[in-house]
């Protein structure tokens, strides 16, 4: 080498480390003597040289065209010679080829593309040409734009390609396929050959792929296929020739064929990662140009059967390319009908458990949006889960996707749920209620754990609004996907309502409660719709509204309706009052006008539709529901698509007139759908909450003047809404009306024009104290309905608590609070004392019910309202009810009737109300008659009765002038039954209580202390007027000194009652025509000879002195004020007794009575100390 580099011109050496001679090279290479490594080792110094400093190199040989000519020329002919070893022959093709890419010339290209067409026609052997095919190969992939030049002005090329895949040496036919792999990687090649392709070589390759046997060629053959695949016409062309071996009914003739699906079957089931790798793409680049018009053919073959068995590899780029094969075989109907995926659901499932465990995000979505197509796309009739433990393993595998920490893929997961929530899905016996829970549970928290993003508010052109947005478009299909999932499972609960089996778990044991039931999953909706799902939505929409989310939202909504049919009711009154009407009023006003977003038209449509009537039928005491009903659902059906109107135009539209002169009555329609969605929008939402008082849903005021305009577009039309109609109307200007002005005369007119052409008035009643309040404010409306909307009130209201209160406040000091309404009742009453006539009224002519109503609340009121004065005003009112009862009834009847007790009880507080003195006329000695008539028709025992009897007739004796009590003591004394009755009373204190009955009641103790007053003020009147008595009381004197003397289970006010009977008889010294005094024969024997006494002996005297004395003591240790009055002034009346009978047995008393002073001021002082 030496020897031959001192020859040469120096400028051909390169100064490279190590130096390098071009004219060595060149020599070294044409000497045929030259060794095999010599060879190597300069065409390896040559390899680096053009690796590391190729300009150099490349400028030197540029400067003489003809050195430049040879050099390549030396290179071609020694890479064509078959004496050279085979890595000598790779380094001469590569040293080549990066020369000639280097040397960036036409005229070299040209040079040696001639040199190799030349050599290809001069080869003796296909094997021959086989370094020219490799080098080819070679130049077509380092020089762009060699494939073009190839086909377009070297075509005979093409007749020897041909020829050397037709050759039987597969390393040659490699070496073609290569070639034809880089000429149609380009579109003018591709093109070009197109009909040579379809001609001469479609079936020649498919044949070469389908008999291949080394790994070079196949891979060559995959190589050549992905990219004619690349193009849809060869793609029709190859799988037409496909169909021909496959349409043949010759297995042979099949098999000779070589249909692409079997060849690339074929190759799938290879053990070579690489080549299964390669078949399953070259699948996927067959379908992604028409699934349905190319998958019959792969799965005809079977080819899905092994796709899924290829899930079980651990290679994750073999899994994304089975994973995106099977994603397109989805979109052929075939797939599912031949049950493809019912063979392979488990074989994902098990692919996706193991994929969640690595790194791959990409391959995690991939993997969830095949399953979410299958779930999807398979047939209602094929089941794909065929036991209860494959849908529990693909409900767990959702659970741990949605857990998933990268959003991406979590909302793939959430896609499959919704999918998965489908009843052909899960409806096989028993069906995983309990999983379902935990799914759905796991993708709505899932959503409530995520933090909305941050809405961009830069400028379009800045860099980060762009990845904002993105970010809240992908919360949002998140949000989206996971509400849609949610209404899929309320779908669910619906339909499994039809299936026996599917609601209850056939495997519980008996007697025993199981969780895993429709019921129980049901009821969990409801709870996670109120916990999660509608707090999550309404959030969202605070920042960003979405019509398409709001859709989805709604519905599930209207299917929660039918999902427990029990809690229907409840569930539309929490959302009216949860302002879910005037949401989805809203909604529609927002983005449905004209013809856009008709999804969400017609969600709110159906959801305003299902609650509207929910919420009627929910409603008491509606006559002729059903056929209200269904006129009230032909309405809304009719009209609610067409409400889309903000509330400026609502209320605009509720004033409008009808043209009186076109038929259309869709103006009328719209008016009373709009009237009856405010109606139950007002009656369920909190009106008293802040929030309410602050976002009111309709001004109030505009709202009340928009319904006035109604009534005299009404009034001017001769319209007559419908009953459910009237009734909004009503309650809306009744809920307006304290912020509104008052209606004037025309409005009214019109109300009470349709009122009166109304056939009942009940169907228009909406039970509410506004309401009340709005009749009886306008006398015109008062005079015509007050008596039955009075009526209707009563009739609805419930009481049953108020006797409650009533029965626990009744001894206490306080009086109960009652409810608002009642309150309101309670304000009307005391401003407009027409209303009390109209009440009492309708205590005659109402059922019992409402009358025991009626004067409960009467009595409440005259109890909590003393400065009311209504006792000239009901006076009379009382004495016609009272007149009627006695004449209408007999005793039995007069002790049933409930209402007769509170009657008289009212009676006795209007009595109370008299502070002074005051003359009795002619009304009140009628009430007095027939008060002291109904008490002699009365037993004892009629507790309820004669006790406000009593009071009344002992207050109307004392409460009057001199005059009128002398009348009064006539009239009462001349009741024979009244002084019977009286008798009876009076010896029940003897009887009550028995050693073995039950103790005395506080009603029963009242009784006898208002007999003993009214006796004891009886006795006192008609000793004082001499009043002519028809029937004497009987009384044993010593039962009654024994009851003040021996005081057992006795109350305080029985005691005062007895010792004003005693000061009465003791003033008048035991000696009246009223009163006849029994003295046992016990007691006379008793007696002292000393008579002055009579009927009392000496020890009873002294016996009740100190009995009364020690009382004294007792009740003025217990500060009861009444009863100590009392007994000091039974002691006065009996120390002047005794004066005046005997004054030696007086003195020893009155010494008794000065200790019991200083008595009494000791215990004063020790008190104070």
């Amino acid at each position: 080498c030496e020897r031959l580099h001192a020859a040469h011109d120096p400028r051909w050496l390169l100064l490279l480390p190590p130096p390098l001679c071009l004219a060595c090279v060149s020599e070294t290479l044409g000497d045929g003597g030259a060794s095999l490594v010599r060879k190597k080792h300069v065409l390896s110094g040559l390899r680096d040289g053009l690796a590391w400093r190729a300009a150099p190199l490349v400028q030197l040989l540029a400067q003489d065209e003809r050195v430049c000519v040879h050099f390549l020329g030396t290179l071609l002919g020694k890479s064509r010679s078959a004496l050279q070893g085979r890595v000598v022959l790779t380094l001469l093709c590569s040293v080549l080829v990066r020369l000639v890419a280097e040397l960036k010339s036409e005229q070299y290209v040209h040079y040696v593309l001639d040199e190799s067409q030349e050599e290809l026609s001069k080869a003796a052997t296909m094997r021959g040409s086989l370094p020219t095919f490799n080098l080819l190969g070679k130049l077509a992939d380092a020089i762009p734009g060699l494939a073009d030049i190839l086909v377009i002005e070297h075509s005979n090329l093409m007749e020897h390609l041909l020829a050397g895949l037709m050759y039987p040496n597969e390393g040659v036919k490699a070496a073609v396929c290569y070639l034809y792999g880089k000429l149609y990687s380009s579109p003018i090649s591709s093109e070009r050959l197109s009909v040579y392709f379809i001609e001469r070589l479609c079936d020649l390759f498919l044949a070469t792929l389908g008999n291949a046997q080394t790994k070079e060629l196949q891979v060559n053959c995959m190589g050549l296929l992905k990219e004619l695949l690349k193009s849809d016409h060869f793609v029709s062309v190859i799988m037409s020739s496909s169909r021909r071996g496959a349409d043949s009914e010759n297995n042979e003739c099949l098999e000779g064929e070589n249909p692409l699906p079997l060849v690339l079957k074929k190759l799938l089931l290879s053990r070579d990662e690489m080549l299964q790798v390669a078949s399953v793409q070259c699948m996927a680049a067959v379908l992604v140009h028409s699934p349905v018009k190319y998958a019959p053919a792969f799965i005809h073959a079977d080819i899905p059967e092994f796709l899924f068995e290829r899930l079980a590899c651990t290679s994750e780029i073999l899994l994304w390319s089975v994973y995106c094969c099977l994603l397109l075989l989805t979109e052929e109907r075939l797939f599912f009908s031949k049950c493809h995926t019912v063979y392979g659901i488990e074989s994902v499932l098990r692919s996706l458990k193991g994929i969640l465990k690595l790194n791959n995000v990409e391959l995690h979505k991939q993997g969830l949006l095949l399953f979410t197509e299958i779930l999807n796309r398979q047939p209602v009739e094929i089941k794909l889960f065929t036991n209860p433990a494959m849908c529990k393993d693909a409900v767990g595998v959702l659970v741990e996707a949605v857990k998933c920490p990268v959003l991406e893929v979590a909302a793939e997961a959430v896609k499959a749920v919704a999918a998965m929530l489908r009843k052909d899905h899960l409806s096989c016996p028993p069906v995983q209620y309990v999983e379902l829970q935990k799914l759905i549970e796991t993708v709505l928290k899932r959503c409530a754990d995520l933090s909305p993003p941050l809405i961009s508010r830069r400028p379009a052109s800045h860099p980060g609004h762009s990845t904002q947005n993105k970010a809240v478009l992908r919360h949002g299909q998140f949000l989206l996907s996971s509400v849609e999932g949610f209404r899929n499972a309320c779908r669910l609960a619906v339909e499994c309502q039809s299936n026996p089996l599917a609601q209850e778990n056939a495997f519980t044991a008996p007697g025993s409660e199981s969780e895993n039931t429709l019921s129980s999953f049901s009821e969990f909706l409801l709870r996670t719709c109120d916990s999660l799902c509608i707090p999550i939505v309404m959030k969202h929409s605070e920042r960003i509204s979405s019509p398409a989310l709001m859709e989805v939202f709604i519905s599930a909504l209207s299917t929660l309706f039918a999902v427990v049919p029990s809690m229907r009711e409840k569930f539309s009154r929490k959302l009216a009052s949860s302002s879910f009407i005037r949401l989805a009023l809203e909604l529609k006003a927002k983005f449905c006008t004209g013809q856009s977003n008709p999804a969400l038209n017609q969600a709110c449509s159906i959801f305003l539709y299902t609650m509207c009537l929910s919420l009627h039928s929910a409603a008491e005491k509606i006559k002729n529901s059903s056929q209200e009903e269904q006129e009230m659902s032909e309405l809304l059906q009719r009209s609610l698509p067409q409400l889309n109107c903000s509330v400026p135009e609502s209320l605009a539209l509720l004033s409008e007139t009808p043209d009186p002169f076109c038929l259309d009555e869709a103006l009328r329609s719209h008016q009373y759908s709009l009237l009856l969605l405010l109606y139950f929008a007002y009656t369920l939402e909190d009106r008293s909450s802040l929030l309410f008082s602050l976002c009111r849903f309709v001004p109030e005021p505009e709202l009340f003047s928009a319904i006035r305009n109604f009534l005299l577009s009404v009034q001017d039309q001769g319209d007559c809404p419908p009953p459910y109609v009237l009734r909004a109307v009503l309650y809306l200007l009744a809920v307006c009306q304290d912020k509104s002005e008052a209606l004037d005369l025309s409005p009214l007119c019109a109300i009470r024009r349709v009122l009166e052409n109304t056939s009942d008035l009940d169907s228009v009643y909406t039970h509410h104290p506004l309401l009340l309040k709005f009749f009886l404010r306008y006398s015109e409306l008062m005079g015509r309905f007050g008596h039955q909307i009075l009526q209707f009130w009563f009739s609805w209201e419930d009481y049953s608590q108020i006797e409650t209160e009533d029965a626990v406040f009744g001894l206490s000091s306080g009086l109960p609070e009652y409810p608002n309404r009642f309150t309101t009742l309670f304000h009307i009453l005391k401003g407009n004392s027409s209303v009390l006539l109209i009440l009492l009224d309708l205590v005659c002519l109402s059922t019992t019910e409402v009358a025991h109503k009626i004067l409960m609340t009467l009595s409440t009121f005259l109890e909590r309202n003393e400065d009311v004065v209504v006792c000239d005003l009901l006076r009379s009112q009382f004495l016609q009810i009272l007149q009627q009862l006695l004449v209408e009834g007999s005793s039995a009847t007069l002790q049933a009737n409930k209402n007769l007790p509170l009657l008289l009880s009212l009676l006795f507080l209007v009595q109370l109300r008299n502070k002074a003195m005051r003359e009795l006329d002619s009304t009140d000695f009628k009430l007095l008659h027939h008060v002291s008539n109904l008490c002699g028709k009365c037993r004892p025992g009629d507790v309820e009765l004669l006790q406000p009897s009593l009071n009344f007739l002992y207050w109307s004796l004392q409460q009057t002038t001199t005059c009128s009590q002398q009348r009064v003591v006539a009239v009462l004394l001349s009741s024979v039954p009244l002084l019977e009755l009286l008798q009876k009373v009076l010896d029940l204190t003897w009887m009550w209580p028995c050693h073995s009955g039950p103790a005395v009641s506080s009603s029963e103790e009242a009784l006898l202390c208002s007999a003993w007053l009214l006796t004891a003020s009886l006795l006192a009147h008609q000793h004082h007027f001499n009043s002519e008595v028809h029937l004497t009381v009987s009384l044993d004197i010593e039962k009654v000194l024994n009851a003040v003397i021996f005081r057992k289970k006795k109350s305080a006010l029985l005691i005062v009652s007895i010792l004003q009977f005693l000061r009465a008889i003791l003033r008048q010294d035991f000696s009246s025509s009223l009163l006849l005094l029994i003295v046992p024969p016990t007691a006379q024997n008793r007696m002292e000879p000393d008579a002055s006494l009579y009927p009392l002996a000496t020890w009873q005297v002294l016996s009740l002195v100190v009995s009364l004395q020690n009382l004294l003591v007792q009740v003025h240790l217990q500060k009861d004020l009444l009863l100590s009055q009392t007994v000091v002034a039974c002691l006065e009346v009996l120390l002047e007794y005794l004066h005046r009978k005997n004054q030696a047995i007086g003195k020893p008393a009155q010494s008794l009575l000065l200790w019991g002073s200083v008595l009494l001021s000791i215990l004063t002082l020790i008190q104070q100390a």
